[in-house]
Order: C-alpha cells, then structure tokens, then sequence
C-alpha cells in the first residue's frame, strides 16, 4: 500500500520560484544597464557594481548578525542594487550607492521581515532617502559621454527643460535611445520599453499596472500640461516614468495583488506623477507617487478584496 502525504490547500504546483523571477528582472534591466552604461560610461558601470555588491553585502551582514537565514540567493538583493544604481546620476560619488543600498536593505526590507513583508519598494525609499539627504549629489547631471571617459558637462535634464515652461532642446529621437542627460537607467525609453514587454511575456508582471500608469500620465499631461507647454509624448519618455511604471511598481510585495487594485493603484499613480511635475517644485514624480500609493496599497486591497465564493454576511452581535 503506497503512503500519501497530505499537506493543505492550495494544491498549486508551479516551476517559478523567486530566484526565477528576480533573475528574470535582471535579464530585462539588461538593455536599459547597457544603454546606460554606452552613454554615461566606466563611471556609470562602478556605480553599478558598487551598488550591486553593497546590496548583497549588507542583506548577508544583517541576517548573519541576526543569526537568520542568508537569502542572498534569491537575488532579490541584486535587483535592490540594480534598480537603486538606475536611479543614480552618473556624477554620484562612490559612496552614495553604498549609503543608499544600506538604508534600502536594512531600513526599507529587513527590518519589516524581509523579502515580501516590505510595505515599499526598498530601491525607491533609497532614492527617497539619498535625494532628501544629499540634494546636491543627486540633481548634478551631465551629459552622456559615451564608454570613452570625456569630461563629463553638468546639463539640464528634458524633465527641468519643461519645468521652466521650455521646450527640451534633445530631439525625440536622442530621447528615446537616451542620448539625453538623466539617472543612469531612466534615460533610454526603448530600452525600458524592451525590458517591461519581456516581463509581460514571461508573466512575471501583469500588464495593467505599467500600461494604465503610463496611459494617466499621457492624458493628464495632454490635459494639463506645464505652464501652457503640452508636449505628452515628452513627458512618457523622459524622467522615470518607464523604469517606475515597469520595474517599481510592479513590485510584488509592495503592490496590489486584486484586479481592480491594480487598477486604482496604477490610477494613483499616474495622478501624482502628474501632479507633482506640473504643481510641485521638484520637476520629477515618478518614486514619490509610487511610495505614496505603497503606503494606500492594504487600504486598497481591503476595499478591492473579492467576495469568498458562498460566504455567508457577517451577522452583527447584538449589544
């Protein structure tokens, strides 16, 4: 007689794991990692690496001190490093990502529990953190100078440009391949496009949260626009918004898992994004508008909970 063993529901039984899915947000950061590389040259790659490295470091140094299981494995510690060097400029001092990773491992991730208990994209709070604490380190941009190590110039980004009510002098075209002044990995739009259809195809994200974020952003922009300027096309594919819509608030842990709170979520998003780039004074709002719907995400979810199949209401008690 054969000896089964029972375990409870559910029953699901799937090949992906988190080590496969991380690596595959590594794989479609790939193009975006490189573009940025091409551009801003060896000094974006040590930015890169510094990041990368002192990611893993510091997720192992907490969990050996705290005698927890090391899940440097995982490579979700590698990804925190990856998405915190894209939202670097390149004229960043070595010591930033090194400060940033910390404060996004220990403070935004390990602290709550880890992997899946974090209220808010870790990468993002560290770039929340660093341009709070070091304003000037993270708004010096230069202009892309290619692997070959020139002298890197102090521009202005597309996104100030329009700030000002001018229109950005980059055309579309150096737009999109990047060609512009900007965070390592925000600013070649193909790229990021290239690596969000991936994860769309491998179903490691769904597809609302990016398209309907970009799609407010779009409508909202047209509608608005800054100081009479309407140039929406600009506003897609300059600043983060790619890079956030795709690789940051898809984030599994800090989003919503609900169908119509993906939805709302996406809404928010892009509503803030708006609000801050034409209203606020900072002219980007992509990581402020995604943490600040991170923070609504368990409220979000408790009004979007769908119904449990043949539940009875819940009976009020009598007082």
């Amino acid at each position: 007689m054969s000896n089964f063993v029972v375990s409870g529901t559910p029953h699901v039984r799937s090949k992906e794991s988190i080590q496969s899915i991380m690596r595959d947000v590594i794989i479609a950061l790939i193009p975006a990692t490189a573009m940025g590389i091409y551009y801003f040259g060896t000094r974006a790659l040590l930015l890169i690496a510094v990041s990368i490295i002192s990611s893993v470091v510091f997720e192992w140094l907490y969990e050996a001190l705290l005698k927890k299981p090391i899940t440097i494995s995982d490579l979700s510690a590698v990804v925190t490093g990856l998405l915190l060097a894209m939202n670097l400029p390149a004229s960043a001092p070595v010591w930033v990502p090194i400060v940033g990773s910390a404060f996004s491992i220990i403070f935004a991730k390990q602290l709550f529990g880890g992997l899946g208990q974090n209220f808010i994209n870790p990468a993002l709070a560290g770039r929340a953190f660093l341009l709070a604490s070091y304003p000037t380190e993270m708004t010096t941009w230069t202009a892309p100078v290619g692997f070959s190590g020139a002298e890197a110039v102090t521009v202005a980004t597309p996104l100030a440009e329009l700030k000002q009510g001018i229109m950005p002098a980059a055309s579309l075209q150096d737009v999109l391949i990047g060609n512009i002044g900007g965070c390592i990995g925000e600013t070649c739009a193909i790229a990021l496009i290239v690596g969000g259809i991936y994860l769309i195809v491998k179903h490691v994200i769904s597809w609302k949260v990016p398209v309907i974020y970009i799609a407010t952003v779009f409508v909202l922009s047209a509608a608005i626009g800054r100081k009479g300027l309407r140039v929406p096309v600009y506003e897609l594919f300059v600043g983060g918004l790619m890079l956030g819509a795709f690789f940051m608030a898809t984030d599994y842990a800090s989003s919503p898992v609900t169908p119509k709170g993906q939805i709302i979520f996406a809404l928010g998003c892009g509503l803030i994004t708006t609000l801050i780039r034409v209203f606020g004074g900072y002219p980007e709002g992509v990581s402020y508008s995604i943490l600040i719907m991170n923070l609504a995400v368990p409220l979000i979810e408790r009004f979007t909970e769908p119904k449990i199949f043949g539940a009875l209401p819940k009976v009020k008690e009598a007082k």
